[in-house]
């Protein structure tokens, strides 16, 4: 396939990862081809589909060097130590434009962080990986993406017996909070805050408090990152520090869902009995993972330990202002407002009340507010102060239809691609979703679920 690898995470102390042996399948076929991001990675992706053998684990790619990388991480709130343990990082994959990836293969067998799993993915949670990854991606919000989905050949026991299958994730890296907390545990926080930042913030090492500027680079990241999923009720559903990405993409896409009705306690994940990760805590949530990684900096910010907590402490508290920023900026941008004011965050919020007393679409109240189409009797009063308050703004509308989705991956659709295997339907989803302005779509596509169809719980398939 001519990946053109060089692998620097191997130049970090070896407790990092393990280098790992591939784990053969008995009959691997690739089922899906991510055309447009080979395309962007420099790839043939003719050559990528007749790659089954490579992109399922079975044969090796030459110049890479598998391996599982070590990590810890707070699930739920609690700390646990991790590691990759069914996925892979084949290599960092060079483009031609000279941009870093991490190419990994997700489901590919045990590995030594495996414990007592398998190693193994079912078909149906990659199918929903690659196909939310390419939604947020077309909604352009930083994602982790997929170029492959390869069938392994075997089935892998679940609550039933299931078909498998090898996802090939590609990211900017795989470095997480839950990297730094397990560097902090070995004592190589140092090393690994040389190697992210000059991996992912270049412009840093020549500061002269390039740690502390560190934490605030990955602080307004994330503020970004998770405003950009409440503007389109985005619900991650595993907001666990080891799923939070350093470089500020979305990483692990396994009970995820988009919310039809507004409702900010939102929960889908079939694991979160509590609504820790339900829609309305993420930002919470974002900023208390930031607090586990700001504690694994403390001895780089200031040899004073009372210093450094002082310097985190305020650091944290940019979050709010940055998380404020970005979210009243892309809400404002919803209903046609390109430079908010502060009076502007109480329109918003009158908005999101009548929409969660009414169970309005999220999606769809939106978009048609963007098309000039009615909505609900209960906005008019609304309505009627909003077009004042746009009156002064700089088409508005052709604002709102730029940040407004006419479609997003609509659970019940998405549950109906990846149960049913149903690979013509999967792909007619997945080119509508990866076209998500369009109007022109299929009403199918546009309309929320039916009360027989809801999805209510989604699952991660470990």
């Amino acid at each position: 396939m001519k990946f053109n690898f060089d692998n620097s995470y191997l130049l970090l102390p070896t407790d990092f990862y393990e280098l790992t042996e591939l784990n053969p399948v008995s009959a691997p076929a690739v089922l899906l081809v991510n055309d447009s991001l080979a395309a962007q990675l420099g790839l043939d992706a003719e050559m990528v589909e007749r790659s089954a053998e490579e992109l399922s684990g079975s044969s090796r790619i030459p110049h890479s060097e598998p391996l599982a990388q070590a990590y810890a991480g707070h699930q739920f709130g609690h700390f646990t130590m991790l590691g990759d343990g069914r996925a892979i990082v084949l290599g960092e994959h060079i483009t031609p434009s000279g941009e870093r990836f991490d190419i990994q293969l997700k489901g590919s067998g045990r590995t030594a962080f495996s414990r007592m799993g398998d190693g193994r993915a079912p078909l149906g949670p990659m199918l929903r990986e690659y196909i939310i990854s390419e939604a947020m991606h077309a909604l352009h919000i930083p994602t982790t993406r997929s170029l492959a989905v390869t069938s392994t050949g075997e089935s892998v026991q679940r609550d039933t017996r299931l078909p498998g299958a090898v996802l090939t994730r590609v990211a900017a890296s795989h470095i997480r909070v839950g990297t730094f907390e397990y560097a902090a545990r070995i004592n190589q926080v140092k090393a690994l805050a040389d190697y992210t930042i000059q991996r992912h913030y270049p412009e840093l090492e020549s500061s002269e408090t390039p740690y502390i500027d560190f934490l605030y680079a990955v602080i307004d990241r994330q503020a970004a990152l998770i405003a950009k999923w409440q503007c389109v009720g985005f619900i991650h559903g595993v907001m666990n520090t080891d799923n939070m990405a350093i470089s500020g993409e979305t990483i692990d896409y396994g009970p995820c869902a988009f919310m039809d009705a507004f409702d900010r306690a939102a929960v889908f994940s079939s694991i979160d009995r509590q609504g820790r990760y339900a829609y309305y805590n993420q930002p919470g949530i974002g900023q208390w993972n930031l607090a586990r990684f700001s504690e694994c900096l403390l001895p780089l910010l200031n040899t004073d330990t009372e210093q450094a907590i002082a310097i985190a402490k305020e650091a944290l508290s940019s979050y709010e202002t940055a998380f404020d920023r970005y979210w009243t900026e892309g809400m404002a941008a919803k209903i046609g407002i390109a430079d908010p004011l502060k009076e502007d965050r109480e329109l918003i919020g009158e908005l999101l009340a009548v929409m969660e007393d009414l169970e309005l679409d999220f999606t769809q109240t939106f978009r048609k507010l963007s098309l000039h189409e009615p909505v609900d009797a209960a906005l008019d009063s609304w309505k009627e102060n909003w077009r004042t308050r746009i009156q002064h703004e700089d088409s508005p509308y052709e604002l709102m239809k730029k940040v407004n989705p006419a479609v997003i991956p609509r659970n019940h659709l998405v549950e109906k691609a990846v149960n049913s295997m149903d690979l013509m339907f999967f792909k007619e989803l997945l080119r509508v979703v990866k076209d998500p302005y369009n109007d022109q779509h299929p009403a199918i596509y546009k309309t929320p679920a039916e009360d027989s169809e809801q999805v209510f719980q989604t699952f991660c398939g470990t």
